[in-house]
């Protein structure tokens, strides 16, 4: 099992930049389900590029995953650094559950090297 958390404006599709989002959608998910866990307000504003990105790698802590329209190569670094693993959609307004059952399909069938790793946390 892990969580994934989702940039979206509408917690259906994954429309919203990592830096500018104003909240995260966080799932869990397994072999077999997947459920909507938390919402995390992440509006507050912060002048300082660095301040704003901490505050944002906050509102996902305990996260495994980022999925996200765009995110910077700095807040990707730092995303990392905190033990996330930053990803962008293949594609503009894509749907938070066909994230979720093609990472499923993924985790049954055989998994990448990138999601094993997160899979043994």
């Amino acid at each position: 099992m892990f969580k994934i958390a989702f940039a979206s404006k509408d917690g259906e599709l994954v429309n919203e930049h990592f830096g500018w989002c104003k909240k995260f959608y966080i799932y869990e998910v397994d072999e077999n389900s997947y459920k909507l866990v938390q919402e995390v307000d992440s509006s507050i504003k912060y002048e300082e590029e660095v301040d704003k990105l901490e505050y944002k790698i906050d509102c996902i802590s305990g996260s495994d995953i980022i999925y996200v329209t765009q995110i910077g190569p700095k807040a990707a670094n730092m995303v990392k650094l905190a033990g996330v693993f930053p990803m962008k959609s293949s594609k503009e307004d894509e749907k938070i559950e066909d994230v979720l059952k093609s990472l499923q399909k993924l985790m049954n069938d055989n998994p990448p090297l990138w999601l094993k790793r997160i899979l043994l946390k």
